[in-house]
């Protein structure tokens, strides 16, 4: 027979989940878009230092030497970055699906043992 009050109680127990959820997900865009964006701050300041000392140098070798450093510099700053926007993915990912991590194991265990 259909029970209101346990219906009621599992409405907002999925309720409670989901918004904590949009909660977490939304705390995880946060830190990322703040992570792109002091990245972007850096990478233009890296830039602007190395036109600076571009243009002031004396020789072709100087030049080179300065250009090789920045891309080799430039190149690993991005990789280090592109891996930890990669973790915080992740990690956002582990979290918005955390709430429903209960849900869904009792939902499959019922499954399971009613296919039995």
């Amino acid at each position: 027979m259909f029970n209101f009050d346990d219906a009621s109680k599992k409405s907002k127990e999925a309720m409670d989940g989901m918004l904590k959820s949009y909660s977490e997900i939304g705390k995880g865009f946060q830190a990322i878009a703040t992570e792109a964006t002091d990245y972007s701050k850096k990478s233009f300041q890296d830039m602007t230092a190395f036109m600076e000392a571009l243009a002031a140098a004396r020789s072709v070798e100087a030049a080179y030497e300065l250009q090789t450093s920045y891309v080799k510099s430039a190149c690993e700053g991005f990789i280090a970055e592109a891996m930890k926007m990669s973790d915080m993915y992740a990690e956002l990912a582990r979290s918005a699906y955390k709430p429903y991590e209960v849900p869904v194991a009792k939902s499959t265990a019922v499954a399971t043992a009613n296919a039995a």
